[in-house]
């Protein structure tokens, strides 16, 4: 049995103020759930973060990483600096990393690669736009995005990682993905996996990262392949994030 992940990506949102407040609520309010809990949090909040959390059964990590260890990279915040702050977790791949930022399916190997050999638990995530989606390549675009990491770290590095589908279609667009929907992609890449490696593919853990919320959550975690979500916006209400926590 795998155990729930529920991940909170706050992207770019919070202040000290805002801040203190939602990790309180989160902290008390997951407290005794047998779900792995995680937030992860703007580069300037980590040190907020950690001290918010250490203590508690809520994880935190950050929200992207550099594919570079350390050198003249302006901007850039390294593997090393993240575990300077106590995180666990970084994500790598998020869509919009892809779709404003240019990440390529190498670069986002190169991150997950980076994140792994410092000892940080990747949160990998793949998905399809709404036009490969109406173009019926979804299954094409996720398993090129999972072979890229596949072919830089092998398929044993997944052992260490966690693997979020994000169907950018149903995203912030009021187009809604049917746990059915969700299901098929979750079980299209455990079968990738398991090309490779069926243990792996066994124990690997997937979230799904499509507008996830308290009312949908207990019927999206009840399909077999889906082990948890990477929560948006309702992230960023504690009580509704509790509530998903408590559905995993």
């Amino acid at each position: 049995m795998r155990n729930k992940l529920v991940a909170g990506n706050w992207k770019m949102h919070g202040s000290l103020t805002v801040n203190a407040g939602l990790l309180e609520g989160v902290r008390a309010g997951v407290a005794g759930l047998s779900a792995d809990v995680a937030v992860c949090v703007p580069y300037p909040y980590l040190d907020q973060a950690e001290t918010g959390l250490t203590g508690s059964n809520v994880a935190w990590g950050a929200q992207d990483v550099s594919e570079h260890a350390l050198g003249a990279y302006t901007g850039e915040v390294s593997a090393a600096m993240l575990l300077d702050f106590g995180c666990r977790y970084v994500i790598v791949g998020h869509s919009e990393r892809r779709s404003y930022y240019g990440d390529t399916d190498a670069i986002v190997a190169a991150k997950f690669e980076a994140a792994l050999k410092v000892g940080l638990v990747p949160i990998f995530c793949v998905g399809e736009t709404l036009d490969e989606r109406e173009k019926s390549i979804t299954a094409e675009v996720v398993t090129r995005q999972l072979d890229a990491v596949i072919e830089r770290c092998g398929v044993a590095a997944l052992a260490g990682a966690v693997i979020a589908y994000e169907p950018v279609w149903a995203i912030g667009t009021g187009r809604t993905a049917t746990p059915e929907q969700a299901q098929e992609v979750h079980a299209l890449i455990r079968q990738r996996v398991a090309q490779d490696d069926s243990g792996i593919a066994a124990g690997v853990r997937i979230l799904y990262g499509g507008s996830m919320k308290p009312a949908n959550a207990r019927e999206l975690m009840a399909q077999p392949d889906i082990d948890g979500g990477l929560i948006g916006g309702a992230a960023l209400v504690a009580a509704d994030f509790i509530a998903i926590c408590a559905a995993a």
